[in-house]
């Protein structure tokens, strides 16, 4: 397909946003439109066939996305790459990784909600891949919609220099069409699905307003373009094209978003919007991608998107199909085969054949021979982790990785039978390959195996993917929480470790001091070596520092990972027969051990962000609920009849909380959580846990 399309004519776009704003809808009208389908189903249509791109059962079901689908379709002479990506904070990982291989996006909004506490994680997610964007308020037929709010919204909130550029005729159940600021034309959409656009002159009753905000457009844009900026301050009329030119700069420079609005439920609005993505958003050629030279040290190299030059491509995506491996992958520059050679930069420059080249829709496959610079296409039968670089011969660059979360909540999980354990491992080893969020080890102590991840839904749909793929049941623990423990002053250590059994001995002596780190430090660990005159032998150091990283696994409070302490090594002894690396290991732990009290340690607990929306009447109920799990409440603020409430809560304290808020709000309430920060317990709760902890271990070594 791109073999014969000019890279001027290719966009790859993303559309994300808010759970339920209404982003996999407007994904099945642009397929509908671009003629990639011919019937349009609904999210949670009566048919039960459910939207397209949700193509897991999971996702009919529940009526959310949970994997970001990845499609293709043809509006004119434009080739448009697009992925539909999850809404929940849960499922974040999905739009990273979209994110990071696509050049523009399209940020869904709801008019009546505008902007929600997902959409601000998006965003934030945007800017750190420079992605521009597009943002458009859908739901326009909504009760209570608020288009001129939502942009205020935007620029309040998320500091954007947002413009719409159309207008709304009518609102709500009056909601007709849209006006086009820039050709100063009214759309209506006709036929049963709106695929017939009608082009009138604007209604004379928003003539007023129309010009209004097409001057505030052509204002704005004065800043990005001198011969629009002189046109504007001489009065002069500024043209179509021009002003379409202005926008494209300026859009591209990631310093304006254009605002656009309709219904895709009602299909208005959405042709529109398929126009302005070819008009607006960049080609692959105007994004500066870079990668770094591992053979000359990391260096920067700009790729250019060219099918010519040496082939490089990111494996952004695994997925396990019925025929092996499928990877998705973005080539940045050069031209991919069938049957091709390339190196797996990641792996040490492994040598792969290309068996098999599709381009997907949604879970359908198209096979193609050839692909080029700026596609988006899979490969099958490719072994690779998610984020792997490939390069033809003689090349060896590494894109920059993406951005992982630490994973906040574990659950303890085994299988029900022990038959199917052989499925149960074989689930887990794919999971955690296609999803870096989802993170599983064997904690030696309990014997468990623990499934880490981003919130307990995460969890929810993982458990319930492997009894449905797999046919394997599965037993949940209670869901623990990553607490951690560290010191808050400085303590000073000197510890002798003799043991003398008959034969060779060991002897270890080390001294020195603990202190916390501070607490903007990137590392959890520091150990700085003091030693002068050859106190211990330099060959030794190493096996000090391992027992000290080895101790500070089980912390001595609750038996939680010890993080942010600096140990300064500054004397010791050694004896030349009866010392080894050993003995220094095993002094050290003790010494760490010894010491640990006295530097007055807490226990720490994730902290999240919460965020609550539930009817006004509810207000005084919701508050309450938050201070009853040690939350601190930030803000509240009230919007047309419902309240939002941001707080800061323990996620110890949150487990079971969605049924509570449900109940208590006749089902009306919705919170969205995300980690925020690491914070010391309460003493009492402290106190607590540690005597919980202890009665444990004495149960134990009975």
């Amino acid at each position: 397909m791109a073999g014969h399309v000019s890279l001027d004519k290719v966009r790859n776009i993303g559309i994300s946003a808010h759970i339920d704003s209404g982003k996999t809808t407007l994904s099945e009208r642009i397929l509908f439109y671009t003629g990639k389908i011919h019937k349009i189903e609904e999210v949670k249509g009566k048919s039960g066939v459910g939207a397209k791109m949700d193509s897991m059962d999971l996702e009919r079901e529940k009526g959310i996305t949970i994997q970001s689908a990845a499609t293709y379709c043809i509006w004119g002479d434009y080739n448009i790459n697009l992925i539909d990506t999850p809404g929940h904070v849960d499922f974040t990982i999905e739009v990273e990784r979209a994110l990071r291989v696509l050049d523009g996006a399209v940020l869904v909004l709801c008019s009546v909600s505008g902007v929600q506490s997902q959409s601000i994680t998006v965003d934030r997610q945007m800017k750190r891949y420079n992605v521009p964007r597009i943002a458009f308020i859908n739901k326009m037929d909504r009760a209570g919609a608020n288009p001129v709010r939502v942009c205020q919204q935007l620029r309040e909130k998320l500091g954007h220099n947002a413009h719409f550029i159309t207008l709304n005729i009518g609102a709500e159940n009056e909601f007709k069409g849209i006006i086009d600021l820039v050709e100063m034309k009214a759309c209506y959409f006709d036929g049963d699905n709106g695929e017939n656009v009608r082009k009138e002159e604007v209604p004379a009753d928003l003539l007023a307003d129309a010009k209004k905000y097409r001057d505030d457009l052509v204002a704005a844009m004065g800043d990005f373009d001198d011969g629009v900026a002189e046109k504007y301050l001489n009065g002069e009329a500024v043209g179509t094209d021009e002003l379409r030119k202005a926008i494209r700069k300026a859009t591209i420079s990631l310093k304006f978003t254009p605002v656009m609005m309709g219904s895709a439920y009602k299909n208005k609005g959405v042709q529109v919007l398929l126009d302005a993505v070819t008009y607006y958003l960049p080609t692959p050629t105007e994004v500066k991608n870079e990668a770094l030279d591992q053979n000359k040290n990391e260096e920067k190299v700009i790729l250019e998107s060219n099918p010519d030059k040496p082939l490089v491509l990111l494996a952004f995506k695994l997925e396990d199909g019925r025929y092996g491996q499928l990877t998705y992958a973005r080539i940045y520059q050069g031209t991919i085969k069938k049957g091709d050679f390339i190196y797996n930069v990641s792996a040490q420059g492994k040598k792969i054949k290309v068996p098999r080249l599709v381009r997907m829709h949604a879970d359908e496959m198209h096979d193609i021979e050839e692909a080029s610079a700026g596609d988006i296409v899979a490969m099958f039968g490719v072994d690779c982790a998610s984020g792997d670089t490939f390069c033809s011969e003689g090349v060896a660059y590494t894109m920059t990785s993406m951005f992982v979360p630490a994973a906040v909540i574990s659950l303890a999980v085994a299988p029900k039978d022990k038959a199917t354990a052989s499925n149960f491992s074989k689930a887990l080893n794919r999971f955690t390959k296609e999803d870096p969020t989802l993170r599983v080890h064997r904690d030696e102590e309990s014997a468990q195996t623990i499934m880490s991840g981003m919130g307990e839904l995460h969890l929810e749909i993982y458990i319930e993917r492997i009894k449905r793929e797999y046919n394997c049941e599965v037993i949940a623990g209670k869901p623990q929480v990553a607490f951690r423990e560290t010191i808050t002053q400085k303590a000073e250590y000197n510890y002798t470790h003799k043991k003398q059994t008959g034969g060779a001995g060991q002897f270890a002596k080390v001294a020195g001091y603990i202190e916390p780190l501070p607490a903007d430090a990137v590392e959890t660990y520091e150990f700085v070596n003091d030693i002068t005159g050859g106190a211990i032998p330099r060959e030794f150091i190493p096996a000090v520092d391992k027992g000290f990283k080895e101790q500070m696994k089980t912390g001595l409070l609750i038996g939680h990972q010890m993080v942010g302490i600096r140990v300064v090594l500054d004397d010791g002894a050694y004896h030349d027969v009866d010392s080894n690396e050993n003995a220094f290991k095993t002094c050290a732990m003790t010494a760490l051990r010894e010491c640990y009290m006295s530097a007055k340690p807490v226990v720490l607990e994730p902290i999240m962000k919460l965020q609550v929306q539930a009817p006004e009447e509810f207000q005084g109920g919701v508050l309450g609920m938050v201070n009853q799990r040690r939350g601190v409440i930030i803000g509240s603020s009230t919007n047309e009849g419902y309240g939002v409430v941001d707080a800061e809560v323990p996620l110890s304290e949150m487990f079971g909380y969605s049924t509570v808020l449900r109940s208590g709000t006749q089902g009306k309430g919705e919170f969205t959580m995300e980690f925020l920060k690491y914070a010391p317990v309460p003493r009492n709760v402290q106190e607590e846990m540690v005597k919980a902890y202890q009665a444990k271990r004495a149960a134990e070594n009975k």
